[in-house]
């Protein structure tokens, strides 16, 4: 891909691989540290399970509301200074297990955690992703989106790899350290966008594209009052202008329906079908991980161009049903192995989801269409546990209706269904941005 690193992007990616990189790995540690602080000496424990549920309900909450409106506040701020708030909030609670891991620090963390996590919890993903928007050409975006994903899936397999050289404690001192290297990172060396709203007109306004000298956008921006949270009518305004958009937020909710789905539900069903323990989980992740990565650094920069990102998108989310379905059906312990090479396909999905959205709006709206796609993954991110972990427990008791234990996976891979069945139905159309250019050119004819 050529001028990868142009705009900035070459910082870009560093800064979202060292986040990454330290926010993963205390994902394998976190579980020991909760049992331990909240039932010493045990192997299982209620309140761990309640409250790390409760956590992730409240922060689903939170982010559905946040996310809309740090998406536009970037549009209005510069996303460097956006990008800066979450990374900052970050480090403070990586910095109170690094210190402490006893009750007193623990429930410490699980606030700082839970209220950090409403800013945190994607944003930084949201924000690079409208980054990525405003610095490169839109033939050339999916590709770049599939690379930003590819990022991540890198600093993911580094980071459950380093986390098994350390202690706990080094752990989360570690995590601490390169979290401010990634903050500081950002601020040195990230230029901000150059987000050029002369392009096009916004899509939630009635404005005509016009060229406009210096002197008139600078007094109309001074004129314009300032305007950060997205409106309930502008967000229904968003979904509906745009067929796409709508579609491609139905695709989002399910999807994401779907993966924290399997997420919640995929190590309870292995532990309890093949006794699975934390080494087999750390193989199915990093051999995940690594097929991810592959494919979304080199194979999607290839194959984006050639079949678009719609085609691709419904490639991804097929053989996210088909990986779903082969966990709910396992046979024996290797299943699970082979299903976990279905990411070489499935990781398309996002970044092709994500970049048809960005497609669908101006330069001056990516932060608010990315905040909106994230909010919705947001809600979808309340109802999946609640949905699906009740069943999970369901049919891995001995009160289980009929003898199927991975029928909670089952429901989940349905769910992954509809997003395919939505994805197949979205057609290729021209960006709003070229719509709008050429309905001006054409209204400008004599």
């Amino acid at each position: 891909m050529e001028n990868l690193s142009g705009g900035g992007l070459g910082h870009l990616f560093m800064a979202i691989f060292l986040h990454n990189f330290a926010t993963f790995m205390v994902i394998p540690a976190i579980t020991d540290v909760t049992m331990s602080a909240l039932c010493p000496g045990r192997d299982e424990c209620s309140i761990a399970i309640y409250l790390t549920g409760f956590q992730q309900a409240i922060v689903g909450l939170g982010t559905l509301v946040m996310m809309p409106l740090v998406g536009n506040l970037s549009d209005k701020c510069g996303r460097k200074a956006l990008l800066t708030v979450p990374m900052i909030l970050t480090i403070i609670p990586l910095g109170i297990l690094g210190y402490s891991r006893n009750r007193t620090f623990f429930y410490i963390y699980f606030v700082a955690k839970t209220l950090t996590a409403m800013i945190c919890e994607g944003s930084v993903h949201c924000l690079a992703l409208a980054y990525v928007a405003d610095n490169v050409a839109e033939e050339r975006r999916a590709s770049t989106f599939g690379v930003l994903s590819g990022i991540g899936s890198s600093a993911f397999v580094c980071g459950t790899l380093f986390t098994r050289f350390l202690s706990t404690s080094s752990t989360f001192q570690v995590a601490t350290s390169v979290a401010v290297v990634s903050a500081m990172y950002l601020r040195i060396f990230l230029p901000d966008s150059n987000i050029d709203k002369k392009l096009s007109a916004p899509l939630l306004s009635d404005e005509k594209p016009k060229i406009a000298d210096s002197d008139e956008s600078s007094r109309a921006q001074i004129l314009q009052p300032a305007k950060t949270l997205p409106s309930l009518h502008d967000l229904i305004s968003l979904l509906k202008t745009s067929a796409t958009f709508s579609q491609a937020a139905i695709v989002a909710f399910f999807s994401n329906l779907a993966d924290v789905g399997l997420h919640a539900s995929m190590m309870y069903y292995l532990k309890a079908r093949f006794h699975f323990n934390k080494d087999q989980f750390a193989d199915l992740m990093v051999i995940s991980g690594v097929a991810g990565t592959i494919s979304q650094l080199l194979l999607m920069p290839l194959l984006a161009p050639a079949l678009g990102e719609e085609k691709l998108l419904s490639i991804g989310l097929f053989f996210s049903c088909a990986h779903m379905f082969l966990y709910g059906v396992a046979w024996s312990f290797w299943v699970p192995y082979a299903a976990a090479m279905f990411s070489i396909f499935y990781v398309f999905a996002t970044p092709c989801m994500r970049s048809i959205v960005s497609k669908q709006v101006g330069p001056s709206e990516q932060g608010k269409a990315q905040g909106c796609i994230s909010g919705i993954c947001s809600f979808a991110n309340v109802i999946s546990p609640i949905a699906f972990s009740p069943l999970t427990a369901l049919f891995l008791s001995e009160k289980a209706p009929f003898n199927f234990p991975g029928f909670s996976l089952i429901c989940v891979g349905f769910a992954a269904m509809i997003a395919f069945i939505q994805s197949v139905m979205i057609r290729a159309v021209p960006p709003v941005s070229s719509q709008r250019v050429s309905s001006h050119c054409t209204h400008m004819e004599p």
